[in-house]
């Protein structure tokens, strides 16, 4: 739930970005070539640091998954220890 947080603002984040760059290209006393080269240099970088944001949330994931299977095979260890425990209990009190 909170990494769905950090991407909405990120989204909203990156599109203030652009709508701002886009407002104040428009109002810039610039020839329209001139702006139009700007606008495609502020689209290239916009895309490029959402492809970066996106691979370091990837990789976020992916340790996040990682370290859930981790835990899982942990519990599962525990469990099973525990479960052979109640096995030798039971068997040593009905060879009483």
């Amino acid at each position: 739930m909170a990494n769905c947080n950090v991407v909405t603002k990120v989204t909203y984040f990156v599109a203030g970005v652009g709508i701002g760059a886009a407002v104040a290209l428009l109002f810039a006393p610039q020839s329209g070539e001139e702006t139009r080269k700007q606008i495609a240099e502020k689209a290239q970088e916009g895309k490029d640091y959402v492809a970066s944001r996106g691979r370091e949330i990837r990789k976020q994931a992916e340790d996040l998954v990682d370290q859930g299977k981790d835990l899982v095979n942990k519990q599962k260890s525990r469990l099973a220890d525990v479960l052979e425990s109640g096995k030798q209990a039971a068997r040593e009190t009905f060879a009483r």
